[in-house]
């Protein structure tokens, strides 16, 4: 049997309808997942419209192209977004659908959920009081153990810090959490990917993983100790390695995936290799969550060269992950 899956159209201002119909438009969806779309019927009637891409929302359904989905409406634009515009009534709906996949995937009516782009600026400006997608979903499953994971061009790259600066991120590097997220990358690895005896590369923070303490000692002090309890405790983690060597190892096969200790260190290589074809995994969840590698794009909204790509590997990925719980 296919999954089912609930997507998002995201932000309805960005490229999240965009991508979302041109997915649902070329049909590969439907041999992948029983998708059901979580957005707004008649708002992706008149992006239809725009894009020349036959739409016809008729209650429970939404026709795209011939091809026939559920569709669930929890909130209702009336016509007063324009694509590429921010807009109060866009972002409020945004964090509507992502309530009602959750609540969904939270009853087991579908196997996950794939979300399309929000935006942080315009969320924050309606009092939205989590930094992003990943912080929200944990809130709304309460998850308290929850990290990122990137998954491209051939690596799985989870991260100890996420949208911090760098000043903040390195602060943030710490015993506990580098444990945690080494725990959690092993736990999916096994739980979601059906690797039963993950091999994990840490990075270091500092350059050549501090050299022995020459470069800072956050290596000998926080992430080295880390490894050593996660491999007390039966997980095959090895590091801390200088990140400039990690991910050539990883993608040569050596780890199955690698934890990194903030932002670039981790997305830099997946995007490198994978750019516009990469997914967010969220870890810890209670349901299988993926996303898109990018964000609403206002800049490209609605004019019809958005790339769905990154969107469909979304679904690929979500749709042969194992189980609900992590």
């Amino acid at each position: 049997m296919r999954p089912g899956l609930a997507i998002t159209m995201g932000d309805p201002a960005g490229v999240g309808p965009e991508i979302l119909l041109k997915v649902l438009r070329d049909g590969e969806v439907s041999e992948i997942c029983e998708p059901l779309v979580v957005g707004d019927g008649p708002f992706l009637e008149g992006m239809g419209r725009r894009l020349s891409i036959p739409v016809r929302f008729e209650g429970d359904t939404i026709d795209v192209a011939g091809s026939r989905y559920r569709i669930v409406s929890p909130s209702r634009l009336g016509g007063k977004v324009v694509p590429g515009k921010p807009m109060r009534e866009a972002s409020l709906a945004s964090i509507r659908y992502i309530e009602e996949a959750v609540r969904m995937a939270l009853e087991g009516k579908v196997h996950g959920i794939v979300t399309c782009p929000v935006n942080k600026e315009s969320l924050k400006a309606v009092g939205f009081p989590f930094p992003g997608h990943t912080e929200f979903l944990a809130h709304l499953t309460g998850t308290r153990d929850f990290a990122m994971m990137m998954v491209g061009g051939g690596l799985k790259v989870t991260l100890v810090t996420i949208h911090l600066s760098l000043r903040e991120a390195i602060e943030g590097v710490r015993k506990e959490r580098v444990l945690k997220t080494i725990r959690l990358t092993h736990r999916c690895l096994v739980d979601r990917f059906s690797i039963p005896d993950p091999r994990i590369g840490v990075c270091g923070l500092n350059p050549h993983a501090g050299e022995g303490g020459h470069f800072g000692r956050e290596e000998i002090e926080i992430i080295g100790p880390a490894v050593e309890e996660a491999r007390s405790e039966g997980i095959d983690a090895i590091g801390p390695l200088p990140s400039d060597t990690a991910f050539y190892r990883a993608k040569k096969g050596e780890f199955h995936g690698v934890v990194a200790m903030y932002h670039d260190q981790g997305l830099i290589p997946v995007k490198l290799l994978a750019f516009g074809r990469a997914v967010n995994v969220t870890l810890g969840l209670p349901i299988i969550r993926t996303s898109v590698d990018h964000g609403t794009a206002y800049d490209i909204a609605g004019r019809g060269v958005a790339d769905p790509s990154s969107l469909l590997e979304a679904i690929r990925l979500a749709s042969s992950m194992k189980g609900r719980g992590s």
